[in-house]
């Protein structure tokens, strides 16, 4: 087993993971390993993996759970077959997030994406109902997922679903929010920072929090900073990255 320089994490014998806090070589390119990126505003998960497949040269790449295109941060990805093994052990690591909520509104897919009706609000909820409130969402809770995500439902993504107007109801599961911090808050935002366990939704969370508070609620911003020990400090950018045997 190796581990990870400075995090004191094991990773399996023959998995590289590849140095991003400077420009890769070319050789670390091609081999293959753990690549920790940060994906930008605008991008789909997807597009960051085509992206690292056609400048790596691998076909096998692969990633630790999806950002929505209206979220940023870590993604971590995984290049060749040895790499790609080790993805669903990493997709169980807790996760970090930095969320700004919008109170006032609903979206239909609770965040800014999406249709918006605003919420009559008789009373401004105070900071004190605020923290109140987040206390019920933290340890383990029932949470039912957003219907646009990438769910299957019977082999088809929900949020296809969800697109084509078809009735779709997805169960709620088991999650955890290990920490649940208030940054700031002067209405209608509220800032947050989240430590959760896997198949935690943040949009859920607002949508849910808005629910119990009268006001509705959806992400405004969302930013993931780590998935177990990777960190944004430690991501490449993905502007940063060459294509092997070409010059920058």
């Amino acid at each position: 087993m190796a581990s990870i320089a400075g995090m004191g994490e094991s990773i399996p014998a023959g998995v590289m993971i590849l140095k991003v806090v400077v420009l890769m070589s070319e050789s670390s390119l091609t081999n293959g390993g753990i690549l920790v990126v940060y994906k930008e505003l605008g991008m789909t998960s997807h597009a960051v993996v085509n992206m690292v497949r056609t400048y790596t040269g691998q076909k096998r790449v692969g990633h630790a759970g999806t950002l929505d295109p209206c979220a940023k941060g870590v993604m971590v990805i995984g290049v060749g077959r040895a790499a790609t093994r080790t993805l669903a052990a990493i997709v169980a690591k807790e996760k970090e997030y930095i969320v700004r909520v919008r109170l006032g509104w609903r979206s239909t897919s609770d965040d800014r994406e999406g249709q918006k009706t605003q919420v009559s609000v008789s009373e401004v909820p105070s900071e004190d109902r605020i923290r109140q409130a987040l206390k019920s969402f933290e340890g383990i809770i029932s949470q039912r997922p957003p219907i646009f995500s990438a769910i299957k439902v019977r082999g088809r993504a929900a949020y296809k679903i969800a697109r084509a107007h078809r009735p779709l109801d997805l169960p709620a599961r088991q999650v955890e929010a290990k920490q649940i911090e208030l940054l700031a808050y002067t209405w209608p935002f509220l800032d947050l920072r989240l430590v959760t366990g896997p198949g935690f939704y943040v949009r859920s969370l607002a949508h849910d929090l808005g629910e119990m508070l009268g006001t509705g609620g959806y992400v405004e911003e969302l930013e993931r900073t780590r998935v177990g020990p990777y960190t944004k400090e430690c991501a490449l950018r993905l502007s940063d990255l060459r294509r092997p045997n070409t010059n920058p």
